[in-house]
């Protein structure tokens, strides 16, 4: 009997649910309620108290960079309203918030200045405040945007020195935050950053080539593996310094974000399996 790629991924899955439902067989389960947005998508306040402009500040107002050249300038405005935002959450009944950290916000130059502290006490206020209403803060280090000087400096993810730049980051933010968060995410979905910013262009810095897009530069073959590489060597790097030097004392847990397929051949032939295997090694085992 053949046994295709989908069958051993859903007997994967079962084993996992199996697994973990035993596990949770004896304990009194309790339901987490959770919202997750980025600070990119709801912050606003992009040159406020010290922040740099990043990535995704530039690309917004490149014309057609986003439809009906909407931009993050102002967003939800929660730089200036998250006490009336966390109000409305616990109204909800939420009872935990993933919300991402913006580097340009705590770094605004990266590893070559100094930690903003205007930044650093936006996030604490988010955090203590959440905390006061019972809220669990899942932290999201990494959310897709970085320091724009890091972009024209050596290229950003493209480049093996953004892994020291994010280490560097990822520091700064366990020693000024870890005594209050306990659930950490280095990067979210970097599989979803490198496909879309590098393999369509479609994402700051919109790199890509033919056929997949008609950018000013990049290479959709390349790009987007050398993307993903750095960025998985910095989640290993970050997710060993935390867990070999604050774990112990801070009592939290890390990990990455993935955004993942199934993927399928499409004919069985030799090709169409290949390109199956590397779809599922570039969504799933990433």
């Amino acid at each position: 009997m053949k046994v295709t790629v989908t069958q051993i991924f859903l007997l994967l899955l079962l084993s996992l649910v199996h697994s973990f439902a035993e596990q949770r067989s004896n304990e009194e389960e309790e339901v987490e309620r959770s919202q997750f947005p980025s600070g990119l998508q709801i912050e606003g306040a992009v040159l406020e108290d010290g922040k740099s402009p990043n990535n995704w500040d530039v690309f917004c107002h490149i014309p057609g960079g986003i439809k009906n050249g909407d931009t993050g300038d102002i967003a939800d405005d929660h730089y200036h309203q998250f006490l009336e935002d966390i109000e409305i959450i616990h109204s909800l009944g939420v009872n935990a918030y993933r919300f991402s950290i913006s580097w340009s916000r705590v770094l605004p130059r990266g590893r070559l200045g100094e930690v903003n502290p205007k930044g650093v006490m936006f996030y604490s206020k988010i955090i203590d405040n959440l905390l006061l209403k019972g809220i669990e803060p899942y932290v999201t280090i990494y959310h897709h945007d970085h320091p724009q000087e890091l972009e024209e400096r050596f290229g950003a993810w493209l480049s093996p020195l953004m892994q020291e730049e994010f280490v560097h980051f990822a520091e700064t933010c366990f020693e000024n935050f870890g005594d209050r968060v306990k659930y950490w995410t280095t990067i979210n979905e970097p599989n979803l950053l490198a496909e879309m910013a590098y393999l369509w262009g479609r994402y700051p810095p919109a790199h890509c080539s033919a056929p997949f897009g008609n950018c000013s530069s990049g290479n959709s073959d390349t790009e987007p593996l050398f993307v993903l590489h750095n960025m998985l060597l910095s989640h290993a790097r970050a997710a060993n310094i935390y867990r070999h030097k604050y774990q112990l004392k801070q009592g939290g847990f890390i990990g990455i974000i993935a955004n993942t397929l199934m993927c399928e051949p499409l004919r069985d032939i030799e090709l169409d399996r290949e390109a199956a295997k590397r779809a599922l090694a570039f969504y799933i085992a990433c």
